[in-house]
């Protein structure tokens, strides 16, 4: 019964659609007065603009029409954030606040209402995960590690039940324009073939999405990246500006360390990373540390403090670092063990894990 309701629904979108002979967007953004405002998508990590105009008192307007129900922004330069809506061929109006753009107020979407109506589902648990966040980190800045691990562990435990009613909205209404938005929030972190399994649950209409066809490119660098494949080669430059190549480092085995000074995770992960090298380091294991900084001299900094003593390499990009886009790196800490011929054995080893995999393969 739930899968023809699901059915009916997405065939009266779709005919509510289409009864429309295009979109007429108009909006009105407090503190945006005679400013350009961006009609975006994000296409291949990029905000590409659709269509542009300059504010009135604050007040804009776009007309145009849409294939299918999708993911749009709306953005204004200087201003941080954007407001993401789902656009499709009715009458919608926006309201939002110039310096809260993240936080609009929709009508007149009924995919944007469903979007809506999923998010309030789980509000509350996400309002219990930022509460014990803010406990998290005052565990950590006290010291008291055992209070700290504990929270963590509770943490992870609430994350897990939020990724369990993500699969069943998506198992239970594959053919929802709302569904690929949750395919893509769960995504992070997968494999090729736990997203190839998510995707291939949508219905197949759903393909024409940005977020569908984004998703199934990353399936494919994540395929170049899997477990059993050679490690693809790449050249960047170690704190000297010197080129370092990653094949010149066959022969031992090689952790690939993705991180950044910025980031807590891994500066918490890196005493175990020194702890393994220093145990392993003169029975074959080598680490090459690959950082997604913006800033050479945070980057330079955090390598000193952590005492890293292996090779690193940067472009100093970012989340735009060109090894991490080549190996479809979205979120940090993120490491391959490769062995000495250059193929991928294992990834993401942390804590104990990479101490015993290291103990298996080099032991005497």
């Amino acid at each position: 019964m739930n899968k023809v309701i699901v059915f009916l629904s997405a065939l009266f979108l779709l005919s509510a659609c289409g009864s429309q002979s295009g979109y007429k967007l108009k909006g009105t953004i407090e503190g945006a007065a005679d400013v350009t405002v961006y009609l975006q998508q994000r296409i291949d990590k990029e905000y590409v603009s659709i269509d542009s105009v300059i504010t009135v008192d604050g007040t804009f307007e776009f007309s145009g029409k849409v294939e299918i129900p999708d993911v749009y922004y709306i953005s204004i330069p200087d201003k941080r954030g954007n407001a993401m809506f789902f656009l499709e061929n009715s009458s919608i109006y926006l309201t939002a606040h110039a310096d809260t753009l993240w936080t609009p107020d929709i009508k007149g979407s009924a995919v944007h209402d469903e979007y809506l109506a999923y998010e309030e589902s789980i509000d509350a648990i996400y309002d219990k995960l930022n509460a014990l966040w803010e406990e998290f980190k005052a565990a950590e800045m006290a010291g008291d590690t055992a209070i700290a691990s504990e929270l963590e562990s509770t943490m992870d435990d609430i994350y897990e039940g939020i990724e369990e009613r993500q699969k069943t909205f998506i198992d239970e209404n594959s053919s929802s324009f709302v569904a690929p938005f949750i395919v893509q929030s769960l995504h992070y972190g997968k494999e090729a073939d736990e997203i190839q399994e998510m995707l291939n649950k949508l219905d197949p209409a759903l393909e024409a999405t940005t977020l569908v066809s984004s998703m199934r490119k990353r399936v494919e660098v994540l395929k170049m990246v899997a477990i059993g494949e050679i490690a693809p080669d790449f050249i960047q430059a170690d704190p000297e500006g010197n080129p370092v190549q990653l094949i010149s480092l066959r022969g031992n085995y090689l952790l690939i360390d993705f991180w950044a000074a910025w980031c807590g995770p891994c500066r918490r992960e890196n005493p175990n990373i020194v702890a393994a090298y220093q145990k392993y380091h003169e029975k074959g294991f080598d680490v090459l540390g690959v950082s997604l900084d913006n800033s050479k001299e945070d980057w330079l900094k955090a390598i000193q403090d952590d005492n890293l003593t292996w090779n690193h390499v940067s472009d100093v990009k970012g989340w735009s670092n060109e090894a991490a886009q080549m190996y479809g790196i979205s979120s940090i800490p993120s490491s391959l063990l490769i062995d000495p011929d250059g193929k991928i054995i294992a990834k993401n080893l942390r804590g104990e894990d990479l101490h015993a995999e290291l103990e298996k393969l080099l032991a005497p």
